[in-house]
């Protein structure tokens, strides 16, 4: 499928479901199920055979950030039956018990999740009880090899070279864009450090004027085409990007990085909970995931996926980050209120420097 026909499917779907979340949050239809997810995080046309397996009808809802899918569910006008966000966020709806347990035994498909991902997901869920996992990677430096010196990109130092001045995009997301300030302090990404924090933004705002943007999914795209020499992007945006210009390469830098998980839960507003375990375990079908994944281009847990790749694929690190790499990773954790809200300031200055 070529990209601008990819985009055209994708904002049809997005204009028909949104007509479909219009009566979301009135009256329960049992015959539905009501999902939250990223973004252009699976191909549209999976819903459509979904609903022609099952007879269930899917509504759909997308979102950028996840602060705004947590904005989104705790506004409470919808009740969502399933969701799919980061691992931090469902660690703080556990916390907040918001969450429902997933009844395994209604997910058959669930034995096709490798064992060492489950494992991952005990950093947000635990027991493994609420979660179950969709997709994986870091979040690392993604360059084009014809502007810049690979030997250069193992330090998150680039990011503020003047040299590429106007020629930086960075994550539009708070916690990814001063982790990577944090992790150049020396510090966790998790810190709660009030001094640490204030002087991530001075140097946040020391890199700004050299920044071209702050972007999410628009990222991919303009590296492809040669807009910009370096992005701060989650690894399967890079690997989806380098599908397009074979001079784009990625790297995890030396100071560590963030390690994520995206999973799926189940949000105790869901109204039709066989139907979201239903649809998970459609999800986890090898047919299913492998199209989901080729779509995404972002780690699979999924090893049915995994052992149909061919070897290039599976060896590529970019899509599936060695295990040094991801041990020199940290996984986000919820912060406490105070610590969230003064985040919220120090995002709302760096934004209008």
């Amino acid at each position: 499928m070529t990209m601008q026909k990819k985009k055209c499917l994708t904002l049809l779907f997005i204009a028909f479901t949104a007509l479909l979340l219009c009566g979301c949050g009135a009256k329960n239809d049992p015959n539905s199920v009501v999902i939250l997810n990223y973004g252009k995080y699976f191909d549209p046309e999976m819903i459509d055979q979904f609903e022609e397996e099952t007879g269930i009808t899917v509504k759909y809802e997308e979102y950028e950030s996840p602060e705004e899918m947590y904005a989104k569910y705790k506004a409470g006008s919808i009740h969502y039956d399933l969701v799919c966000t980061s691992d931090y966020i469902i660690q703080k709806l556990i916390q907040e018990k918001e969450t429902l347990e997933i009844d395994f035994n209604n997910i058959p498909e669930y034995s096709n999740i490798d064992q060492k991902y489950v494992d991952y997901c005990k950093n947000f869920d635990s027991e493994n009880r609420y979660t179950l996992p969709y997709f994986f990677g870091t979040v690392g430096i993604l360059y084009n090899t014809t502007m810049v010196d690979p030997a250069e990109t193992d330090t998150w130092n680039i990011l503020w070279d003047p040299k590429y001045h106007g020629q930086i995009i960075m994550e539009n997301s708070v916690r990814d864009t001063y982790m990577v300030a944090q992790k150049l302090l020396g510090a966790s990404c998790n810190t709660t450090d009030q001094k640490i924090l204030d002087q991530s933004l001075d140097l946040l705002l020391e890199q700004k004027p050299l920044v071209q943007a702050y972007l999410t999914d628009e990222t991919a795209d303009l590296m492809a085409v040669g807009n910009a020499a370096l992005a701060e992007v989650y690894s399967g945006e890079a690997a989806y990007a380098q599908t397009m210009n074979d001079d784009l390469a990625f790297s995890v830098p030396k100071e560590g990085s963030n390690m994520w998980v995206d999973a799926w839960f189940i949000p105790k507003t869901c109204l039709n909970k066989k139907n979201a375990e239903l649809f998970l375990n459609y999800m986890c079908r090898p047919d299913v995931a492998m199209v989901n994944f080729e779509y995404v281009y972002y780690a699979t847990p999924n090893k049915a996926v995994f052992e149909q790749l061919d070897e290039e694929t599976q060896n590529d690190e970019t899509i599936f980050p060695s295990i040094e790499t991801l041990n020199n990773c940290e996984f986000f954790q919820p912060l406490d209120e105070i610590t969230t809200n003064y985040y919220t300031e120090l995002w709302e200055a760096l934004k209008s420097y």
